[in-house]
């Protein structure tokens, strides 16, 4: 009898061993249970921790309800310009609803994988290509809500993120954009050397305003420049020269010319008439300018400036 008794004990503590191990459930941190019960879910989700269910009757399914990072492949797509480019993504997801993740759709994260690739090809194809390199976050925001559309309240997935990742484009699309940069730099570049050369035009105006207005400027200026040549090791040998003996000169030299011209081209009127009689010619001291025949200077040694009779 203790043996029958002893045995029957250890019958039924492997029994309860057994449903123990069929009716407990550990459900992780980051998991959500979901318990079909004869085929129905049950409305309660299980939380974190140990769960118990009936051993034959029910299933419980664990969903992580993690961030999901899913690489989309890179698609071929012809922009709104037609240009022909490869574009890849990353979606970014978690599960929002476990019971609408395993009832609705099957394979959640291939479904998801499969609308951003459309998405993809959609969004790029409407936008022309300045946009996409340009407005990068509209397109990324357009494209998360592409894919949140179909995905949010039928399958119980939240798209968190959506990130355009590599834009590649032909080899002639490259060059002909490295030309056209590097033409629009150029065309800067003259502009504000253009813009410089203005602006330093009307301070040279300025600035020869003022000197003009002070005489003594354009010695200081010209001291000036001596001390900046003769500060570097040169042989060159600078002579300042004042501006106003040139000036000297040409007044003294515009006044000779007009003491120096007959009367009947000094001024604007006829020339008078010369006075009669035999006018005495000065015999020339020095050498003269120009060539002397021998009758010309025979008349100038005689005085008279005249030839004699025959």
């Amino acid at each position: 009898m203790a043996a029958a008794a002893i045995i029957a004990l250890v019958i039924v503590v492997a029994l309860v061993v057994l449903v123990a191990s069929l009716s407990v459930r550990l459900v992780q941190q980051y998991q959500r249970g979901v318990v079909f019960r004869f085929g129905r879910v049950l409305e309660r989700i299980r939380q974190p921790g140990f769960q118990l269910i009936l051993p034959v009757a029910d299933r419980m399914v664990r969903v992580s309800m993690q961030t999901t990072v899913i690489g989309v492949p890179a698609q071929g797509v012809i922009t709104r310009d037609n240009v022909t480019l490869t574009v890849d993504a990353v979606v970014y997801y978690r599960v929002v609803d476990p019971v609408k993740v395993l009832v609705n759709v099957r394979d959640y994260p291939s479904a998801v994988l499969q609308v951003a690739q459309t998405a993809l090809r959609s969004v790029i194809g409407k936008a022309d290509l300045d946009t996409l390199l340009r407005d990068r976050d509209r397109i990324n925001a357009e494209l998360k809500a592409v894919i949140d559309a179909p995905t949010e309240k039928p399958w119980g997935l939240l798209i968190e993120r959506v990130e355009v990742k590599d834009v590649s484009l032909p080899e002639g699309m490259k060059r002909s954009m490295s030309r056209q940069a590097e033409a629009e730099r150029e065309r800067r570049a003259r502009v504000i050397a253009a813009d410089g050369e203005y602006q330093a035009s009307r301070r040279l105006a300025d600035a020869s305003r003022a000197m003009a207005n002070t005489p003594g400027a354009y010695q200081l200026r010209l001291l000036q420049t001596v001390v900046d040549v003769a500060a570097e090791k040169n042989s060159t040998l600078v002579m300042p020269f004042p501006v106003e003996l040139l000036r000297f000169f040409d007044r003294l030299a515009g006044g000779e010319g007009e003491r120096g011209r007959p009367a009947g081209q000094a001024g604007q009127g006829p020339a008078e008439p010369a006075a009669r009689g035999p006018v005495e010619q000065a015999t020339p001291v020095g050498p003269t300018l120009g060539p002397v025949t021998e009758n010309v200077a025979a008349a100038a040694a005689d005085g008279d400036g005249r030839r004699p009779a025959r």
